[in-house]
C-alpha cells in the first residue's frame, strides 16, 4: 500500500481505521510515501510494524556493501531509525550469495537496526539453507497464497520450522467458482467472502496482508476476529 506520487491519504485512511502492518519494499518505491505517512499519523513510531525488503538481484547479492547501502536507504526512506521486518524479496540459486547477504542483514539486528529478518518467496531448499547456515533464523517466509494457489506445501514446511509464512496477495486471483463457494460459507458467518479467506488463513496460522484502497474493505479485512470456522467450513475453503 502506498502511493509512489507521494500521496499519503490512503495510509493515513487506513491507519485511522486502524491498520498498524505495513508492508513495502524498494521494488515498491512506496518507503517514502509510508515514511511521509508515519510522520503524519501523529502517532508514536512503536505504534506500527513496518516490513520492508531487499532485492534479490545481482547489484545487492553481489556486493556487501551494497547490501548495507540498500538498508541504509530504506531507514531514510522510511524516515526511522528501525524497521521490524525486513525481507529478502526473492531468491536466487547461488545458495552462498544468499547466506552472505543474510549474514550482513544478521549484522543488523546485532546493531538493533533490523529488530526482525525474514525471507520472502523462499521454497523448501532455501529456506533450509538459511536455517542450517545462517545464526539467526528467518522470522517470516512471504509468500504467494490464495484460493487456487494455497502453497499448503512451503506454508507447511514454514510452520513446521517455526518460520512464519505470511500471505502476500491473499484476496487476489479469486475465480468466479471460488467466490460463489465461499459467499455460501460467508452467510453462516454474516461476513464475506474475503472475510472467509483472511479468517481460513489466520486460524491455520498464516500471517495476512491485506490492501484495499476503500475504507469499507479497510474495515471488513480488520473484521475478522470475532468468529471461528467450522472444521467442514476449512475443508470446503481448502478445495478452492
Amino acid at each position: 500500500m502506498g502511493d509512489i506520487n507521494g500521496d499519503t491519504s490512503e495510509l493515513l485512511m487506513a491507519m485511522d481505521v486502524g491498520y498498524r502492518h505495513f508492508d513495502t519494499a524498494i521494488s515498491y518505491r512506496n518507503e517514502s510515501v509510508v515514511g511521509k505517512a508515519l510522520q503524519e499519523s501523529k502517532k508514536e513510531r512503536d505504534q506500527f510494524f513496518i516490513t520492508s525488503k531487499i532485492p534479490g538481484r545481482e547489484e545487492y547479492y553481489a556486493d556487501e556493501n551494497a547490501v548495507k547501502k540498500g538498508v541504509e536507504q530504506s531507514l531514510q526512506a522510511l524516515n526511522t531509525d528501525y524497521i521490524d521486518l525486513y525481507l529478502i524479496h526473492h531468491p536466487w540459486d547461488n545458495l552462498e550469495q544468499m547466506l552472505s547477504m543474510w549474514r550482513v542483514l544478521e549484522s543488523y539486528v546485532d546493531k538493533g537496526t533490523l529488530k526482525a529478518i525474514g525471507v520472502s518467496n523462499f521454497n523448501e531448499e532455501q529456506l533450509d539453507y538459511l536455517i542450517e547456515n545462517g545464526r539467526i533464523k528467518p522470522a517470516v517466509n512471504q509468500v504467494e497464497s490464495h484460493p487456487g494457489k494455497w502453497n499448503d506445501e512451503i506454508i507447511n514446511y514454514s510452520l513446521e520450522h517455526q518460520v512464519i509464512p505470511e500471505a502476500w496477495g491473499p484476496l487476489t486471483r479469486v475465480s468466479d467458482q471460488a467466490k460463489e463457494a465461499l459467499n455460501k460459507i460467508a452467510e453462516k458467518y454474516n461476513k464475506t467472502w474475503a472475510q472467509i479467506i483472511l479468517r481460513y488463513q489466520i486460524e491455520r496460522g498464516v500471517v495476512v496482508i491485506p490492501k484495499s484502497h476503500n475504507k469499507e474493505r479497510q474495515q471488513q479485512n480488520l473484521d475478522v476476529f470475532n468468529f471461528e470456522l467450522a472444521e467442514e467450513d476449512k475443508q470446503v475453503i481448502s478445495q478452492q
